[in-house]
């Protein structure tokens, strides 16, 4: 599958998850009404998701270092992390953000976030397609890795 570059490090990709996040941040506000044990449950669980993305993302963040950027062109100096959260997932960034997404959308009983959250998830997997072509090409193990691992979840996908 082709995927476009948008922009010499993808800064394209950047742009579109950016506008995604905040329309999902917009669409849990204001907060809707759930009561109950309904109302309950939808805190817990989306209050479980934020914080299960914010780990993953921090995690990942934390491991890649001086080799982070938002981008999906790698840095020419940067390394291949396959360590640490690594080792279970090759995104655990974007799996954080779109775990994060979700549970603001859950926690908010907001269906438009939900669903604005599975748009997310789309351009974090083409986003991911683009990116691990530039790896390939940048670290001759990352093919071997790539088959080893789980994209965004471990166990999933």
């Amino acid at each position: 599958m082709r995927v476009p570059d948008l922009g010499p490090r993808g800064q394209g990709w950047v742009v579109l998850q950016l506008i995604l996040i905040a329309l999902i941040a917009l669409a849990g506000a204001p907060r809707s009404v759930v009561t109950g044990l309904a109302g309950t449950a939808l805190v817990v669980l989306g209050s479980a998701l934020m914080v299960t993305g914010g780990v993953m993302a921090f995690l990942g963040m934390q491991a890649l270092g001086s080799s982070f950027t938002p981008n999906p062109r790698p840095l020419e100096a940067g390394q291949l992390v396959e360590s640490g959260i690594y080792g279970r997932v090759r995104h655990p960034i974007y799996g954080g953000v779109v775990l994060g997404a979700l549970g603001w959308g859950v926690l908010n009983g907001s269906l438009l976030a939900v669903v604005l959250t599975g748009l997310l998830l789309l351009v974090f997997t083409l986003k991911s397609i683009r990116e691990e072509g530039w790896l390939a090409d940048q670290y001759p193990g990352y093919r071997d890795y790539a088959s080893r691992t789980r994209r965004f979840f471990p166990g999933l996908i």
